[in-house]
Parts: structure tokens; C-alpha cells; sequence
């Protein structure tokens, strides 16, 4: 990984590992929730949040005892339990204090208060229990499903193992837990209880105390929140709003350019000047002494025959002028835009450049200037007129120069119609000419092809940057870089930025397609370029849309080349995690091929070797699916058979569907892989077996190869093709937030009712298809999908796309790729809060 990419990466998702992981129940004043929110990450801590309680949080902030499920589940696993002090305390100090002084607690009427939560914890943290219901086999019995899923998060967090009915037959139920309590529910063989003897266990005679009654899975505050249920009518024309404001604003900002023109110091500063000796020491032959007299008669409103200029060009371009001449030359130009911006000029000044930036000697405007100027850098011959040759280092920086004069050129328009200045002539405001006649719109698209993005001249600047791309990015010495592609780069995505802001307001549609073919273009005219090289070249993108799309494109055609698909259709959030996630495992388990190499490629990666994978992994062992993965799932019995055979053949169907629930689980999932090999009369080796101590030996040592196979399977057999598609992936979730991600759906003024919180609350309350449901924009119905997404991530779905190769990997992009994956599971909660 290069040093720009790390460092990129390292300001935008820099994450590390803490002891302090924080929910919060109870306080419903959004500014106090955000205030500890901002103190628990400035201390080096971490908010997850969420509606229900999250395994993985260390402590749980309340202003006082609660009856809701995240106090009952922190106490039953044994968490701190603090108040609001602890965080605001915590920052005053400068680091964690200590938590026993702020361990909440409840008064009972005497002198000492209750600790609630203090003898669990305790127990907890000396290992004397794993949790509050440790050993407790429960049969649990509520009908309701937003009910039983809480009750199996609280049991699951005090460390009980919860069935359904029926029970599997090896397992002894200790406890039946019913709501209501029937005379079914009391027929099985274990003490019955009602659900409310969770909380008796819990607190035990102080319940009385407490007055304690569970509630729903919906804590308290959520129900009692200032929140009415959304128009969603009403909602689909605010976010349409933000959309169409959102695509509007501008990506790339230019200060520089803001003192190109002071209004109030005048315009014309310099007198008619005699230019005439310039001419007579031109046709002298001395160009150094020409080129001198002009550097010092360039002033503002007073520019040099244009004839004499490029009489100096001419020079410049044949060789023979020195180092220092050449120099002066580009001073000059550049003196000439400071002082003359086009953007701010009559459109006599625009004309003054048409005619100066194109070739002396074959005058054919400024797009086969630039191309010549871009061709002999590269060492090309396909130049407007023959150059020099062998290409010379000094005109290679002086061509080079020359294309970044075109950049600042364009740059400095796209700063004028990104702000809409304005130029003052004397002492007159006048409004500056149409972009339509701009220098830029007249290099690079002709009067018929304004309409497309992807112009004749827009292709080649694509083709010469690839090539320039491949000099500069390939690993080889600095000397030897050309220090081109960069330039080329920003000045494409100057060309995307301008052109996108000239339609997007008339025609939405025309610029989603021109982006596409333009990225489309740029897969195809790449193919044999390097994904690292590629991958390298999308880190330097300054323009976000223009990013977003070639990174998207590039990807896709990584996955086509090597026999992987990943569908067409829009991109999306949950595109990405469902379909390029697990794309990117498969990539890590191509072939390996040399054209990928720019160095040496001979770097472990197995789970053995420090920091592989363990700080980027989306799967937490103490997540909600590992706790209730049943029992003996991947074991297979003497006749073959996993569980889901035999919960099939004894018809237990909440097992089946409780197996079919978790990540991976194939219908058509089979035993062993060796064991499924047949012979000519297809029989299998258990068929060939016929006592038992046979088929157990012969089942054992199955296992020992499908864990071998299972092995293989986390190797990463390509180790730079994985890399640059972490960093591709990265790069394209990282653009996609920022071109279409929600947190710019804040309204500071009322943040209780924001556009934000409202959708989230929306989608809290009812399903995506609910919210979206009769929408006709697919902007804002892809933006309403991307937040059902982050809510479901933040909830710990989609945990099992991303291959155990990729989580194992220690390469430095695709760990950082995890540490974005985490990023996105916490957004939820950093939009609820920021909003």
C-alpha cells in the first residue's frame, strides 16, 4: 500500500481497539445524548447503541434503574452500570475514571443505598459465573415475536441456552419460562416459571423495591420519545429535496482563485505600451531578451501581442532555448492568468488565449496543443507536427509545465462558475460571459457534442492518462517518474465537475449516464493495466462522483476478468455488502497472475501472524448469532447426517428454521464433502462400510480432511489482487458516503425533528418496503435503503459476506477495508445523534 493511501486512510477511518464500549438507555434529550456521545470518543471509547442490548458493550449509561431490556440484560451479563456522571466526569479529568463511584444505584427506604447490579458483576469479573443465568437450559414459551426475541437476548446475555418447542431430545430443560403460564406449558418435565422470574432472580427480594415490570423490546424511551409516525408522502419530497441539493453542490473548491480579483483596486493599472522593440528583437534572433521585455509588461488589463508570444513558443518548442529561458517562458504565463483570468475578463481576453494555447506552427486550437503537449511527455510521436527527438528532459518538463497551465486555466472556471463571481469593468458590474463559452467547454467538447460527457477528446485525455498512470504508478525509482498522471487526473475530474454542473439541473438522467460511459470507457481502456496500478490511480481521484464511478467500474471489471458476477443493477449500499463483499473473497482465491505484481508479492497471511484480521473482523464471538448457534450443528452422525437432516426426520421445525436462520446455512447442505464422492456404481465409501466402529473411523478421518479442505478455503492464493480490491472497495464505500450518504440530512435548529431522525425513527417503526412504498424517484428510494441497510448492519446482519479469507488477511488495504466495515455498523448510531 502506498504512503498517500495510508495516509488517507489513516485521517478518515483511523479506529482502534478500547475497554470502554458504551450503550445508553434512558435519556431522551438529544444535545445531553450527544455530549456524551462526543466525551466517550474523545476518551478513546467507543458508542454502539442500537434499540436492544449489544453483546459487545462494556457499559451501559442510565440516569437512574430502568425496567427496559438493556439494564435487565447488562445486569444479567455482569456490565458496568453507570450514570451520565461517569463520561462527563471522565472528560474533566482527561482520561477514565474509576467506575465504582458511579455505579448507579436505588434507595430501599434505610440508610444504604442498592447496588443492583454489583453482585453480578462482581461474580462476573472473578470468574466465579459467566452470567447471572449460567447453566440455565430454558424452554421458552411466548408467543409473541417481538417478545420472545427479547427474552432470548436477556436469557442469552446472563449466559442461558434457550430451545423452543419442542426441545431437542438430548437436551435436559431446567427451566420453563411461559407467558401466559398454561397447563401445557407446566406439562413438561422442569419447574415452570413465569417470565417475571427473570427479574426475581435478578434482584430478588429488592425487586419489591424496584417495582420492576418487563417491558416490551422497545426500551422506554423509544415509546415515550417526542416522535410521531412520519407522512410519508411528506418524507419523500424532503428527501428529494436534499437529493437534488446534495447533487448540486460542488466538489471541488479553489481558494486560490478567490484573489485573482480584488473590486476595488481598478482593473486597467498600466498605460499604452510600445511593444514595437519586442518585434525588431525577435526578428533578431534574441528571444532571452525579448522574453525579458515582455516579463516586465504584463500588467492587468494591458496584455502582449499575441503574435510575439507565440513567436517565443515557437522557440521554446525546438530545442534549442535553455533551461532558464523556458522557465521565464512559463512565468510569464502564469503572470498573464494572474493578472488577465479569462473568467473574470471581456471576452476579448478569452480570444487572447484561444489563439495564444495551439500550436505556432500548425494552429489547430487547443485540444491538439494539449494532446501534442501530453503525447511528447510520454515519449509518443503522435504530436501535431514532429518534435524533437529523442524526447529531451528540458522540453519535457517545459510540455509537461504547459499541461499544468491548461489545469490552472480550467481550474480557475470552475471556480468562477462554481461561485458565480463577477467582473468589474470600469466601475460597472458585469455578469460574466456564459460558461457555454468558456475555454474549457471549447477544448474539450464541440458544439455537437456538448450533450455527452464522453467526447472525442474526453476519450483520449482517458487513454493518455492510463498510459501516463502506468509510468508514474508502476513501483519503479522517483527519478524516473514523469510526476504526469497526477496532473492528468485532476484535470479530468475538473472536465466531470464542469460538465456535470452544466446538466444535472436540466437533466439528472443525462449525467448518470455520462458518467457511466466514462467510467465504462476507462474499464475497458484498462484492462491490462495493473489492478494495483488501477487501485493506486482511484486513491487520487479528487473529485468524489468521478471516484465513486471509476472505482465502481474498475471493480466490476476485476470480478468480470476473473470469472465472477456481481450483477447490474444500481449501485447501492446493499449492493456492496451482499454482492461485492463476497466477490472480494473470491478475488483472494484467484489464480495468481504476474501482471498483478509491482513488487514482491511473497507476504504471509494466515491467522498466526500478529494483527491478522482479529482488530477488522465483523464477527464477534459473543454476537447474538454465535450464542444461538445449536448445539452439535456441524457434527455428523455414523449414518452421515448433519443436524438439519436430523431435525427434518424427527419434524422439529424450530430447529430447522432456527438452523436456516444463520449465515450460510445452505438448503441443500450435505455431510461430509469427502464422504459425498462416489464410485463407478455410485455408492459411497459409508456404503462400502458395514459395522459401526468402521464407519465411526471412517467418519473421523473425513473430518480431518474437510478441515483441511475448510483450510484451504481461508488461503488467500492472491495476495496484490486482493489488495487492490480492498482498496478499490474502500475507496467506492468511502465515496458513496460521501456522495450519497445520510449525513447530511442534519437541520441544527430542530434536531428532535430532523429530516434524519425522522427516517431513521420511519424505518425503526415499519419496514423499508412500508416507508418506500408508491415512490417514484429511485434516488431517494436507493437513499432510504441505504439507511435500512446501516440499521440492519448496526443490528449485526450481514456479518457472514465477508469471507474468512479476506477477515484472516494482514495486507494493509484490506484491513483497513474492516475497519470501514465496522465504521458502517456504528453510523447508525452517529446519525441518530449527530441529528
Amino acid at each position: 500500500m502506498t504512503k498517500t493511501s495510508c495516509l488517507f486512510f489513516g485521517f478518515f477511518f483511523r479506529m482502534e481497539m478500547c475497554t470502554h464500549v458504551f450503550q445508553i438507555s434512558g435519556i431522551k434529550i438529544h444535545d445531553k445524548k450527544r455530549v456524551l456521545v462526543q466525551g466517550i470518543q474523545q476518551l478513546g471509547g467507543k458508542y454502539i447503541g442500537g434499540s436492544v442490548y449489544q453483546y459487545a458493550s462494556t457499559h451501559l449509561i442510565i440516569p437512574q434503574v430502568l425496567s427496559c431490556e438493556k439494564f435487565l440484560a447488562a445486569c444479567a451479563a455482569g456490565k458496568w452500570v453507570v450514570t451520565p456522571d461517569y463520561v462527563l466526569d471522565s472528560v474533566k479529568n482527561g482520561s477514565w475514571l474509576a467506575e465504582g463511584p458511579y455505579e448507579v444505584a436505588i434507595s430501599t427506604g434505610a440508610k444504604s443505598a442498592f447496588y443492583p447490579v454489583r453482585q453480578w458483576r462482581e461474580k462476573v469479573a472473578s470468574g466465579r459465573l459467566t452470567g447471572a443465568f449460567q447453566g440455565w437450559r430454558v424452554l421458552l414459551m411466548v408467543q409473541e415475536p417481538s417478545r420472545r426475541e427479547m427474552f432470548i437476548r436477556l436469557l442469552n446475555a446472563g449466559r442461558a441456552k434457550v430451545y423452543h418447542i419442542p426441545p431437542p431430545s438430548h437436551v435436559s430443560i431446567t427451566h420453563v419460562m411461559a407467558k401466559p403460564v398454561t397447563e401445557n406449558s407446566k406439562s413438561y418435565n422442569a419447574p415452570c416459571y413465569p417470565v417475571s422470574h427473570i427479574v426475581q432472580h435478578l434482584f430478588g427480594r429488592n425487586c419489591v423495591d424496584m417495582n420492576f415490570i418487563v417491558t416490551d423490546h422497545h426500551p422506554a424511551e423509544m415509546k415515550n420519545a417526542n416522535f410521531v409516525d412520519v407522512d410519508f408522502s411528506n418524507l419523500e419530497t424532503e428527501l428529494r429535496d436534499y437529493v437534488v441539493k446534495k447533487e448540486g453542490r460542488p466538489r471541488i473548491c479553489f481558494l486560490e482563485f478567490l484573489g485573482y480579483h480584488d473590486p476595488y483596486r481598478p482593473q486597467l493599472q498600466a498605460t499604452e505600451t510600445d511593444f514595437s522593440n519586442i518585434g525588431s528583437m525577435i526578428e533578431c534572433g534574441l528571444f532571452t531578451e525579448a522574453l525579458d521585455s515582455v516579463r516586465s509588461a504584463v500588467f492587468p488589463g494591458l496584455l502582449p501581442p499575441v503574435p510575439y508570444l507565440i513567436s517565443l513558443l515557437d522557440y521554446a518548442q525546438q530545442g534549442n532555448a535553455t533551461a532558464v529561458f523556458l522557465r521565464n517562458f512559463q512565468q510569464v504565463m502564469h503572470n498573464l492568468l494572474i493578472t488577465n483570468p479569462p473568467w473574470l475578463a471581456p471576452s476579448s481576453v478569452k480570444k487572447y488565449f484561444t489563439q495564444l494555447l495551439q500550436c505556432p506552427r500548425c494552429k489547430m486550437g487547443l485540444w491538439p496543443f494539449l494532446e501534442s503537449a501530453i503525447s511528447y511527455c510520454l515519449s509518443s510521436e503522435v504530436t501535431c507536427h514532429p518534435l524533437p527527438g529523442p524526447a529531451l528532459p528540458t522540453l519535457i518538463r517545459f510540455h509537461r509545465d504547459l499541461v499544468a497551465f491548461f489545469l490552472r486555466l480550467f481550474q480557475g472556471e470552475l471556480h468562477s462558475v462554481t461561485t458565480g463571481d463577477f467582473m468589474l469593468l470600469k466601475g460597472t458590474r458585469i455578469s460574466q460571459a456564459s460558461s457555454s463559452g468558456s475555454l474549457l467547454y471549447v477544448t474539450f467538447w464541440t458544439v455537437w457534442e456538448r450533450s455527452t460527457l464522453l467526447s472525442r477528446a474526453v476519450k483520449r485525455l482517458t487513454q493518455l492518462l492510463v498510459q501516463a498512470a502506468v509510468e508514474d504508478y508502476a513501483e519503479r525509482d522517483e527519478k524516473q517518474r514523469l510526476h504526469l498522471a497526477d496532473t492528468l487526473l485532476d484535470l479530468l475530474s475538473v472536465l466531470v465537475e464542469f460538465w456535470c454542473q452544466q446538466h444535472f439541473k436540466l437533466n439528472q438522467n443525462l449525467v448518470e449516464k455520462g458518467l457511466k460511459d466514462l467510467a465504462e470507457q476507462f474499464a475497458v481502456i484498462s484492462q491490462d493495466v495493473s489492478p494495483v496500478v488501477l487501485s493506486e490511480l482511484v486513491v487520487r481521484v479528487s473529485s468524489t462522483r468521478l471516484k465513486l464511478v471509476m472505482a465502481d467500474a474498475i471493480f466490476r471489471n476485476l470480478c468480470c476478468r476473473n470469472g465472477i458476477t456481481v450483477g447490474d443493477e444500481p449501485l447501492s449500499l446493499k449492493k456492496m455488502v451482499l454482492s461485492y463483499l463476497p466477490a472480494l473473497g473470491r478475488l483472494a482465491r484467484s489464480p495468481s497472475d504476474a501482471r498483478l505484481r509491482t513488487g514482491p508479492t511473497s507476504h504471509g497471511c494466515t491467522s498466526q501472524e500478529t494483527g491478522c484480521g482479529t482488530q477488522g473482523s465483523l464477527v464477534n464471538e459473543t454476537s447474538l448469532e454465535k450464542e444461538n448457534i445449536p448445539r452439535g450443528l456441524n457434527r455428523v452422525n455414523a449414518a452421515g447426517e448433519t443436524l438439519l437432516h436430523r431435525a427434518c426426520k424427527r419434524n422439529q421445525v424450530e430447529t430447522v428454521l432456527q438452523i436456516l436462520a444463520l449465515p450460510g446455512t445452505d438448503v441443500n447442505v450435505k455431510g461430509s464433502v469427502l464422504l459425498q464422492q462416489t464410485d463407478g456404481d455410485r455408492r459411497t465409501a459409508l456404503d462400502l462400510v458395514s459395522t459401526t466402529s468402521q464407519r465411526e473411523e471412517l467418519l473421523h478421518s473425513a473430518q480431518v480432511g474437510d478441515s483441511a479442505l475448510r483450510n484451504k478455503v481461508t488461503e488467500v492464493l492472491n495476495l496484490p489482487l486482493l489488495e487492490a480490491g480492498s482498496s478499490l472497495l474502500a475507496h467506492l464505500i468511502f465515496s458513496y458516503q460521501q456522495e450519497r450518504g445520510l449525513s447530511g440530512l442534519k437541520q441544527p435548529n430542530d434536531k428532535a425533528h430532523s429530516l434524519g431522525y425522522r427516517l431513521v425513527r420511519a424505518l425503526e417503526t415499519h419496514s423499508f418496503q412500508k416507508v418506500s412504498l408508491g415512490w417514484t424517484d429511485q434516488r431517494v428510494v436507493r437513499l432510504v435503503e441505504d439507511a435500512h441497510t446501516l440499521l440492519e448492519l448496526s443490528r449485526g446482519r450481514y456479518l457472514g459476506q465477508v469471507s474468512q479469507a479476506v477477515k484472516e488477511c494482514k495486507g494493509q488495504n484490506t484491513q483497513f477495508l474492516m475497519e470501514i466495515l465496522e465504521d458502517l455498523k456504528s453510523r447508525r448510531e452517529a446519525l441518530v445523534v449527530d441529528l
